[in-house]
């Protein structure tokens, strides 16, 4: 999408950071982020771009050698690849016979990045609970297999481009939201 803006727009500059760190747009450490969950009270702007819900998967590769989980428990005797940033969700939720439940699962390899988490997936390393949208793709080529489907809880998150608006706002930061808007409702 930035290569699409920046041809759309080929005099504004992108100045592209990628972490999933929050970043303090009031004080100018960016003009617009895009965050994932529920957003607390501010005086941003926030514009919802979309949802994603949440998808456990795992390589062919690592299924041959490890096994297939068939229950939620069964993650506890697995490899499972975690998020490690301040807001990540300890443990993954599941539901059975209409309950919710969670379960503590660990691994030997915790990252802040989705990106890096599917890809550790792709290549074998464990067992990984991932944005969907992320690993879209690898689902429709089967370089990635959804797991425990029918445990999946359904839980969502909502995805905003977040920025100071308002009549100060640059016209370069309604340009790109509003180009964010049109070309990935997610």
């Amino acid at each position: 999408l930035v290569a699409a803006f920046t041809a759309r727009y080929p005099n504004i500059v992108v100045d592209l950071s990628l972490g999933d760190e929050v970043v303090d747009i009031l004080a100018g450490q960016a003009d617009v982020a895009i965050r994932f969950g529920h957003l607390p009270d501010s005086p941003l702007t926030a514009r919802r771009l979309g949802h994603t819900g949440q998808v456990v998967v795992a390589s062919s590769d690592y299924l041959k050698r490890h096994g297939t989980p068939l229950e939620p428990e069964d993650l506890l005797k697995h490899n499972c690849l975690r998020f490690n940033f301040r807001r990540a969700e300890a443990n993954w939720p599941f539901i059975r016979d209409g309950k919710e439940f969670s379960l503590k699962v660990s691994g030997n390899i915790e990252c802040s990045s989705g990106e890096a988490l599917a890809q550790f997936a792709r290549l074998g390393a464990g067992i990984a609970r991932i944005g969907e949208f992320t690993v879209r793709e690898d689902l429709q080529r089967g370089t990635l297999i959804p797991l425990l489907q029918t445990f999946n809880p359904g839980d969502e998150e909502p995805i905003h481009a977040v920025f100071v608006g308002g009549a100060a706002m640059p016209v370069r930061v309604r340009l790109f939201v509003d180009f964010l808007l049109e070309r990935h409702r997610m």
